[in-house]
């Protein structure tokens, strides 16, 4: 019986690495490659021991779209850079409900959804972390880091 167990619990880790783990990506998030020469996919498999499937929701991914459109040109040649890297996200076609922000959005559906949020926004931050949701963020503008369960 105990070799069972051993050989279930072998398996299960085998296949728990080898699982891709869906993370949505904030807007926030795909400016640091920019702004402190991270490469932030490398990054999120080394910190959650997997490979990731990166997701952007489709108003973060219009979010970025007019930040790239900024008369700010260090802001749109940073926001450039992110759309750039978002084209090796997934993008997921979602409507916001009426009221609903951005925030709210992928709140929501991390929620739903049970994955990690990458951002660096300490509201949405804070609103995860009570929930028990992980979340990826920026720590001393040098690493990525994980609060909660991922």
């Amino acid at each position: 019986m105990a070799t069972h167990w051993l050989r279930h619990n072998d398996l299960t880790k085998r296949l728990g690495k080898e699982m891709t783990l869906r993370v949505i990506i904030d807007t926030n998030f795909f400016l640091i490659p920019s702004k402190f020469r991270l490469d932030i996919f490398e990054e999120l498999d080394k910190l959650l021991g997997r490979r990731v499937e990166p997701v952007i929701l489709s108003p973060i991914y219009f979010e970025l779209q007019k930040l790239a459109a900024s008369k700010s040109v260090k802001l749109s040649k940073q926001a450039q850079l992110g759309l750039r890297l978002a084209g090796r996200c997934k993008v997921v076609d979602v409507e916001r409900k009426v009221g609903e922000s951005n925030d709210d959005l992928m709140f929501r559906l991390a929620v739903e959804w049970g994955c990690p949020v990458a951002t660096n926004d300490g509201e949405l931050r804070r609103k995860l972390r009570n929930l028990g949701v992980p979340v990826v963020f920026l720590r001393q503008m040098s690493r990525l880091e994980v609060e909660g369960g991922a």
